[in-house]
């Protein structure tokens, strides 16, 4: 099974708001880099995209280790909050809706057939790859929202 490096990060000027999100892709010394944007949107609903549209460009079942600076995504996962919605008919602990649960359904929807690992990194600091991704979402956004 071929693995991949997967660095995704979602960015919003206003929140809700112009967003960009990026994905970084690593195999086999092979990269490929995916972004785009929404005009009027949120900050975790472009983090969530940034991972689904990496995920939904492998073309084969992988083992995929995918780092964030989103705790709303990672800790999804990493603290298993999504069982929890998912066994409640995608309500929260106090009982609210999910927001944003047509995102998650489609993340675990991306997520079936690959072996998936979580990564929690620090956002704005020295990860280089997650640095990347956080400008190419800003540049995305800047295409939406050009400077007046």
């Amino acid at each position: 099974m071929k693995k991949v490096v997967l660095y995704s990060d979602g960015a919003c000027s206003g929140n809700p708001g112009a967003g960009g999100w990026a994905t970084i892709l690593q195999s086999l010394g092979r990269e490929k880099v995916l972004s785009g944007g929404e005009e009027l949107t949120t900050n975790n609903r472009m983090e969530l995209l940034g991972v689904i549209n990496g995920l939904e460009a492998l073309k084969e079942k992988c083992e995929v280790d995918i780092f964030s600076d989103s705790a709303y995504v990672v800790n999804a996962f990493l603290q298993d909050w999504i069982s929890f919605w998912l066994l409640n008919n995608w309500r929260t602990k106090g009982k609210k809706p999910v927001q944003n649960v047509e995102l998650w359904q489609r993340l675990l929807s991306a997520m079936q057939g690959h072996i998936v690992r979580w990564h929690k990194v620090k956002g704005h600091s020295d990860n280089e790859l997650n640095n990347r991704c956080d400008q190419i979402a800003r540049n995305e956004i800047a295409k939406i929202k050009p400077k007046t």
